[in-house]
């Protein structure tokens, strides 16, 4: 947006305060000339009028050092408004050239502004937290940009390599290679669908509504029990009305999420996933927990970045997409909630995910979908 030049803040803030100095010295000078009158005036009460003064004289002997006063008093505003101006704007000069630095790719640097806490201080802070967080979200966008490419290179490259083969082996079986280009097609599928899915989710762009965590539960244990009888893993939901706003879609693929990591990275036989949905005065909870193998603490802080699919916790029947919980994550969030993990009492992995409670009417409970 072009705009006229005018006049900087610094120029305003000194000719202001040379007007203001200015101003109270008019009406200093003005109250004693008029107090300088009213003395003439008693002067010719108490001795001849030829011995007093008049006030034309008085006036006359009076204006040039006023006006030398006044003379002094302009060139004292503009020079200490100038210097009291810079010295006050100093903090929004570092501010201006870090945002100028922030607009050009720089998010690195930091105002840092020292001194006591004042308006500008406070602005410089928030500013510093502001770069902060765009600075990690950047970072962070680049590499789940980085590891996307990267993943969906992969099916894309070993489709290239299936065709070359049948192309140089036209007597090979023909339907063994459809169903590898079925599988390696449908994994590219699945890791696009879901990369849509998690940008959905960043957006933010969904509706509110109020939803039940407790009939999402029962939900996702009803469409993923096939998957846990293959496996030999037993669900166990419980939990009252857990009201909270949000998308509902959104709100059961993260419950569908934690649901298919417990089932898959359980034990290999004999297995449980609790699913557990708990209602308190403003927070709705909802913690899904499994058995396994015992899992590092080290290593959970890692299981919520994109395609991170650590060997020791991966079932390579189910191996997924590498984006399971980076989408209970990025949802929780979207949501204004939070996500936690730990390890389980006797091994595998207790996830809970807390968000902002809602309320919700006899009438809401019974528009959900049962």
């Amino acid at each position: 947006m072009i705009r006229e030049p005018g006049m900087s803040v610094r120029l305003k803030l000194t000719l202001s305060y040379a007007g203001f100095l200015m101003l109270a010295g008019t009406l200093l000078l003005g109250a004693v000339g008029l107090f300088l009158l009213n003395y003439q005036d008693r002067a010719l009460e108490v001795m001849p009028v030829v011995m007093a003064p008049s006030g034309r004289d008085l006036i006359k002997d009076f204006a040039p050092d006023a006006a030398v006063v006044m003379l002094l008093l302009l060139v004292f505003g503009l020079l200490g408004g100038w210097v009291l101006a810079g010295r006050m704007l100093a903090p929004l000069t570092r501010i201006t050239a870090a945002t100028r630095r922030a607009s050009t790719g720089s998010l690195a640097h930091r105002i840092e502004l020292e001194g006591r806490d004042d308006e500008f201080r406070e602005l410089a802070d928030s500013f510093d937290a502001m770069l902060a967080r765009l600075d990690a979200h950047v970072a962070e966008q680049r590499r789940f940009a980085a590891n996307a490419s990267h993943e969906l290179r992969t099916p894309l490259a070993i489709t290239q390599s299936l065709l070359e083969v049948a192309r140089n082996d036209p007597d090979r079986d023909v339907g063994e290679l459809h169903e590898r280009l079925r599988v390696v097609n449908g994994r590219a599928i699945e890791l696009t669908e879901a990369l849509l899915l998690l940008s959905r989710a960043d957006q933010r762009s969904f509706t509110r509504e109020p939803v039940d965590l407790s009939l999402l539960a029962e939900e996702a244990a009803e469409t993923l029990l096939p998957l846990a009888e293959k496996h030999g893993v037993v669900i166990e939901t419980s939990g009252d009305i857990t009201a909270v706003r949000g998308s509902r879609a959104l709100l059961l693929q993260l419950t569908t999420n934690l649901l298919h990591n417990a089932i898959v990275h359980n034990l290999p036989e004999g297995g449980t996933v609790q699913l557990r949905a708990v209602s308190s005065a403003r927070t709705g909870t909802l913690t899904v927990e499994n058995t396994g193998e015992e899992v590092n603490p080290e290593r959970i802080w890692t299981f919520t970045e994109p395609f991170q699919r650590g060997t020791e916790r991966i079932r390579r029947d189910h191996a997924g997409v590498g984006l399971g919980l980076a989408i209970v994550k990025s949802i929780a969030q979207a949501h204004d909630g939070s996500l936690s993990l730990a390890p389980g009492v006797a091994g595998g992995l207790r996830v809970t995910v807390r968000l902002p409670g809602g309320s919700m009417s006899l009438g809401d409970r019974q528009d959900l979908p049962s």
